[in-house]
């Protein structure tokens, strides 16, 4: 057998770097004050952050709906946009990071964030291999809840699903490595605290929005240690409301059952480690019209930052239809950045509208393509019908 007493060292040094760190975030949390209020901050901060690909596109329309519902408190001074410009693939590559420092700096200088999609360059690709800037964000911010809104009345669906956003799989994904030239290794991380502050989160939301079941959604029957630990600990939490029913399912038989059509009626939240929520709320959208309908928001105690969940299109743009993108993923999550900063009113003004010019007049038609309307078109709909209402 080969002496890989070197190899094992340097594994182990690693490691425990990346333990040390997580311990650090540990110590970070148990520190942690409560939700920002921001009833109580004399201006609201609202970062416009367009991203590459057609987020630039899409989020500029989703800037002008917001600018357009807020245009009272922008006037008073309650609410300040400000633009972000340097998210954009061509800046991560020269500096060699997934935010700039410039940028990261900005970003920190605002409350909320209106972000648009960005490219992630992944290895073969002939870019350099640098981290997903989503995933970089939310772990610098903590935005530690990924809360993705599925809605198709006409099939009996009404989801909210709550993922863990700064842990599991996606937690350390840049920090694994090559222990030989045979053998890699990434790792998996949870903590009692994120899983709590999650878990906490989504039986509140429950509670104040009358939902009366959360469903729980890991492998713990295989992975066993972390998955069981998240488990673990949200049934904690979950005893706390004893008015809500909690289930539990594994991230495979939930796929399955989203396309059930008997069973899928009866989910309402749902509950899931980092990885499992990405996979199972993009499936979840495609009910809904797909990835390009969906919004989401990522929140924390202190930041918050609302976005697509789907990528930047890079084919789009090359084939010049970028000004065809359909920006109602980014209408979505403006709906629920209104309803996070205190304006529930508004928020379900635009919500309505959104309905009303996609499912049921639907005077126009985003196809992505040149036929259809435009980004723009669908925007300036959206906002004659806001004025109707």
């Amino acid at each position: 057998m080969a002496d890989y007493t070197k190899n094992l060292d340097e594994a182990c040094a690693k490691f425990r770097k990346i333990l040390e760190s997580q311990l650090t975030r540990v110590e970070d949390m148990k520190a942690q004050g409560d939700f920002t209020d921001y009833a109580s901050l004399e201006t609201i901060k609202i970062g416009v952050c367009g991203g590459d690909g057609i987020g630039p596109i899409i989020t500029k329309e989703a800037a002008n709906v917001l600018k357009f519902m807020l245009s009272d408190l922008v006037e008073c001074g309650k609410v300040k946009f400000v633009d972000i410009d340097g998210l954009t693939l061509e800046n991560r590559i020269a500096a060699g990071k997934a935010i700039p420092d410039d940028v990261m700096a900005e970003l920190k200088a605002c409350d909320i964030i209106l972000k648009g999609p960005t490219t992630t360059p992944q290895k073969g690709s002939g870019m350099p291999n640098i981290e997903s800037a989503n995933v970089a964000m939310r772990k610098a911010l903590d935005l530690f809840a990924n809360i993705r809104p599925v809605k198709v009345p006409e099939e009996g669906i009404n989801w909210c699903i709550f993922r863990e956003n700064t842990e599991g799989g996606y937690a350390v994904g840049s920090s694994g490595f090559n222990v030989t030239e045979d053998l890699a290794v990434d790792f998996t991380v949870t903590t009692k605290q994120g899983s709590d502050r999650i878990a906490r989160l989504a039986y509140d939301y429950a509670r104040k929005n009358g939902r009366t079941r959360v469903s729980l959604v890991t492998k713990a029957n295989i992975i066993k240690t972390t998955d069981g630990n998240f488990l673990e600990d949200c049934h904690k939490v979950a005893d706390l409301y004893p008015e809500i029913t909690t289930d539990e399912w594994y991230a495979d038989i939930m796929t399955a059952k989203l396309v059930d059509k008997k069973r899928r009626r009866d989910f309402q939240v749902l509950l899931l480690p980092n990885l499992y929520g990405d996979i199972i709320s993009d499936e979840a959208a495609e009910f809904q019209g797909g990835v390009g309908t969906a919004g989401c928001a990522n929140v924390g105690k202190k930041y918050a930052m609302f976005e697509a969940i789907h990528g930047s299109a890079p084919r789009m743009v090359n084939e010049g239809r970028a000004i065809y993108a359909d920006p109602c993923s980014m209408l979505r999550a403006a709906v629920m950045l209104l309803s996070h900063i205190g304006y529930q009113d508004r928020a379900d003004k635009l919500e309505r509208a959104l309905d009303i010019c996609s499912f049921e007049e639907k005077k126009l038609t985003i196809t992505g393509r040149e036929g259809g309307a435009t980004c723009e078109q669908f925007a300036k709909y959206v906002m004659d019908t806001l004025t109707s209402l």
